[in-house]
């Protein structure tokens, strides 16, 4: 993001994401509400550890990216038979890509010596659609045999080999890779016009 060069650091958040993602499997709610809820808890839980620490204005982004086929949400894989599996699935077929974005804001307790607040600034759920292109046994074989998949949603890096698996897409690219940059570059902007107010 322009104008941030050496003004960030990407930290994990400390949430236990495998907890929340087996929560939310267990409730009624769309594919585009998972991914921005899984992203406003990874920020708040990163945004509560740094309120500890930090004593100055400060923003946590949390993102979230899933794989959206038919309304079935595809995570990352287990293993290496459930990354065939959902490149199976996803073969010559459309599906939608989801990633939520939240931006909480941190800002300093009344004296200096209070842990921080930590609010919501805004959240969202950006989507593209993508088409795969019809893919034999021995091309996903092969991708799977990169590793590629291992740690992507629905088992697939645009930005990577996988890359190639796409023979369309509508929508930001930026959507599928992780991160809508510009659209968080625009909310970003706004709360630090905020701040300067």
């Amino acid at each position: 993001m322009m104008g941030l060069s050496g003004k960030f650091a990407q930290i994990p958040s400390p949430l236990d994401e495998e907890a929340l993602q087996t929560e939310l499997a267990s409730q009624t709610i769309t594919p585009e509400d998972y991914a921005r809820v899984l992203a406003e808890r990874k920020a708040e839980a990163l945004g509560m550890h740094l309120s500890k620490k930090e004593k100055k204005h400060t923003f946590v982004i949390g993102s979230d990216t899933i794989v959206d086929l038919e309304g079935h949400i595809l995570n990352k894989p287990l293993d290496r038979s459930d990354a065939i599996e959902m490149l199976t699935r996803l073969s010559g077929n459309w599906h939608r890509v989801h990633t939520g974005v939240a931006l909480y804001k941190l800002s300093p307790g009344g004296d200096g010596n209070e842990e921080e607040e930590v609010s919501l600034f805004a959240s969202f759920t950006d989507t593209a659609n993508v088409k795969f292109a019809k893919l034999s046994d021995e091309d996903i074989e092969a991708y799977v045999n990169t590793k590629e998949p291992m740690d992507k949603a629905g088992s697939y890096g645009i930005q990577g080999i996988g890359g190639q698996l796409v023979e369309r897409m509508e929508g930001d690219f930026f959507t599928v890779m992780g991160l809508p940059m510009h659209r968080v570059s625009k909310v970003l902007a706004e709360a630090m016009a905020e701040i300067d107010e």
